[in-house]
């Protein structure tokens, strides 16, 4: 499995990097796309390079952003040309290999193991990538070249933007052993949290503890973690038209009001109801289990 060309290709603030083709004057300004404060939807969605230095973070209500950054400039998101964008993006990936995984509308794993003898090695198809991406549709992306799709995800973000970085069997502890556990692909706030009072500060500390205490502690996910950081991901890529099966179907929405009393909710849960029961039908599932989860107006769940 070592011998597999992976690559992951992130396209570099997606949302902003379109929006701002559209506004090419304000490309020297901090701008920030976000969702509509009159739906409730005022968070910011994305961000560019000038406005990440004011420290403007994804999913931080504006006025949160506007704190720190008062010259910030808010756009609106444009779903459709998003949208059009990633599939101009993903046509440029097939002239590689048909061995393409999205991962969400703005990355991809690509497989190139059975195109290196066409195109060069990962790195070269990498870089070639880059500019192809750059000089055709008029935005950037990072690359992380890797021989399993965990080091190629982490490749694509340890350098933005505009970048290729390869992460072999042989410099992978190099490059990511010293970094925060945090950025450990999987390891979201909560998992960082229990890792870092155990003594896991690192991604290599990681490498070096007891498989079976991280199993007792996080269950499986301890023990996927483990083999993360060590490089044992034997995961495929999968076609992009590969379709798995779902382990569960949910409908969110987020209301112009709060849900004063009962008859609001009511009208809430029939209309999300609906909504799931016409999926499940779609898929010619049933539930066995139902899950109910509301987040309040300081967006806790």
């Amino acid at each position: 499995m070592r011998d597999r060309v992976i690559l992951h290709c992130d396209l570099n603030n997606f949302f902003a990097s379109v929006s701002l083709l559209s506004n090419p004057t304000l490309k020297n300004l901090p701008v920030a796309v976000c969702g509509d404060k009159e739906n409730r939807h005022g968070i910011v969605l994305a961000k560019n390079d000038i406005a990440k230095k004011f420290n403007v973070k994804t999913a931080e209500a504006i006025f949160e952003a506007k704190k720190k950054c008062p010259e910030l400039v808010i756009l609106p998101p444009l779903m459709d040309e998003y949208k059009r964008y990633s599939k101009l993006a993903g046509q440029i990936y097939s002239r590689y290999t048909d061995m393409i995984e999205p991962f969400g509308i703005d990355e991809c794993w690509l497989d190139v193991t059975g195109s290196v003898h066409l195109f060069g090695s990962g790195k070269e198809i990498a870089d070639e990538l880059r500019e192809v991406i750059k000089k055709e549709i008029g935005v950037t992306i990072s690359v992380g070249v890797s021989y399993n799709k965990i080091f190629a995800k982490m490749g694509s973000d340890y350098k933005k933007p505009d970048a290729t970085t390869e992460i072999t069997p042989e410099n992978f502890k190099e490059l990511l052993y010293s970094l925060p556990i945090g950025d450990l692909f999987m390891v979201g706030r909560k998992t960082a949290e229990k890792l870092r009072s155990i003594g896991i500060r690192k991604i290599g500390d990681l490498e070096e503890f007891d498989e079976k205490i991280l199993y007792r502690i996080l269950g499986e996910n301890g023990r996927v973690l483990w083999r993360y950081a060590n490089g044992y991901d034997y995961s495929p890529v999968l076609r992009f038209d590969y379709q798995e099966a779902y382990k569960s179907i949910g409908n969110g929405a987020t209301f112009k009001r709060d849900l004063m009393n009962f008859g609001d909710v009511r009208t809430c849960i029939f209309f999300l109801c609906d909504k799931v029961a016409a999926r499940l039908r779609k898929h010619n599932y049933e539930c066995s289990a139902l899950q109910v989860g509301i987040k309040d107006t300081h967006f806790q769940t």
